[in-house]
């Protein structure tokens, strides 16, 4: 770690410190996803200092999404959000190791979870969601999970803790294959203010404080700003 004050700040906080610090320097962390959500997850850990993070997609940069995928410009419009994230994240800081991979997680690949130390949930549809949660539950990964419809978002934390719980747990796969799909409406906030509580669950544990989401699952209503915490 490069003592140049870059995470001075944060490491003024003892839950941090220097030896936090560290063990964010040497984490290695997969995203999946680098849409509405992945976009604050990527620069907030980034940001952080994660020593290693690999970025999972395989779509183009669109102007219909720029309101709410802040990682990318006008002017990358119908290039690989991958690649996109990789260039803007290495000028936000050249400590951290960045690896594109612009292809989507299917069971093919899901098995690349192995070896990270968490799997962040940056998708938008339930499918990949139960790949991601079954490969981390195979390997033993922690998995950082998040989602928003609308006004409304929600957390957890997977495959990880004394009690570990999943996704599985939580829903049915059956039953969200077969509903209808989501409506796409959002504002930018939403997944903004949700990917932020994701990267906090992501810090929580990789360096070890605090009291992750763990069998717990955190929901927002941004209409009424109402939170819950509700076990499971």
């Amino acid at each position: 770690m490069q003592d140049n004050g870059r995470y001075a700040r944060q490491m003024l906080l003892p839950e941090i410190g220097a030896e936090g610090q560290e063990k964010l320097r040497r984490a290695r962390v997969l995203l999946v996803g680098a849409g509405g959500l992945g976009s604050p997850i990527a620069l907030y850990l980034v940001g952080a200092g994660i020593g290693s993070l690999t970025i999972v997609d395989d779509d183009v940069v669109s102007v219909s999404n720029l309101h709410r995928q802040v990682l990318y410009g006008e002017d990358e419009v119908g290039q690989p959000k991958a690649e996109c994230a990789a260039r803007r994240l290495r000028r936000l800081n050249s400590e951290v190791q960045i690896q594109p991979i612009a292809a989507r997680f299917t069971k093919d690949n899901a098995d690349m979870v192995a070896g990270y130390d968490a799997v962040i949930d940056g998708c938008d549809n339930f499918a990949t969601r139960f790949l991601i949660d079954d490969a981390c539950r195979r390997h033993a990964v922690p998995y950082i999970y998040g989602a928003i419809c609308g006004l409304t978002g929600q957390a957890s934390v997977f495959h990880y803790g004394a009690s570990p719980r999943s996704y599985r747990d939580l829903f049915s796969e059956e039953a969200l294959l077969q509903a209808p799909l989501p409506p796409k409406a959002v504002v930018g906030p939403t997944p903004g203010v949700v990917g932020s509580v994701e990267v906090h669950q992501a810090l929580q544990v990789l360096i070890g404080y605090g009291a992750p989401l763990c069998g717990k699952l955190w929901t927002i209503d941004f209409s009424t700003m109402l939170t819950q915490t509700i076990e499971f």
